[in-house]
């Protein structure tokens, strides 16, 4: 066995990132994307992904300042774990409710310690960015993000409360 790896999202992971997004749609998660319709064209939603440009493959409002950022998954042997996405820069919105950093692993690989090992690879990332610090962002009923980012050693910031636009967020701080 191999160990798991954050890599740039690839082809070869088809099936297993498939799989993986029904389980997320079965969670309520991701269905702007249809699995049907990426199956017929999984080569063009990897490249979209490997895009830097945050959002660069969603339709946003004007007023919606699109930062860099890169999308990497963590892979493991031939499988699909689960993604990061790491945003280069804050804009005001991203200083409040998006951070510089969110993740998920797909429900069949939770509470197999996969969340720690991705937020802990996600520091070379941060690095090579040059971020010293990073925000991060969670929904304040996500105990077990919580969790792993306070392991992580994150500070807690704050709580804000929800928006008639954006949901409530609790803040924390991770000195890389």
């Amino acid at each position: 066995m191999t160990a798991s790896k954050l890599i740039k999202p690839a082809i070869e992971y088809k099936e297993s990132y498939l799989k993986a997004l029904a389980l997320y749609h079965a969670e309520g998660r991701y269905k702007n994307l249809v699995i049907p319709d990426l199956r017929d064209d999984f080569d063009d939603f990897v490249e979209e992904r490997c895009k830097r440009r945050s959002g660069a493959y969603r339709n946003y409002p004007d007023w919606v300042e699109l930062v860099p950022d890169s999308v990497l998954w963590l892979v493991k042997n031939d499988e699909y774990i689960g993604t990061l996405k790491v945003r280069h820069r804050l804009n005001w919105h991203l200083e409040k409710w998006g951070g510089h950093m969110t993740f998920i692993i797909r429900p069949d690989k939770r509470e197999l310690g996969y969340g720690q090992k991705l937020v802990r690879k996600s520091k070379e990332v941060l690095n090579a960015l040059d971020i010293e610090k990073a925000l991060i962002t969670i929904s304040p009923q996500n105990e077990v993000a919580r969790h792993i980012i306070e392991k992580a050693g994150a500070d807690f910031l704050d709580e804000l409360p929800a928006t008639d636009k954006f949901p409530n967020r609790v803040r924390y701080w991770w000195k890389i």
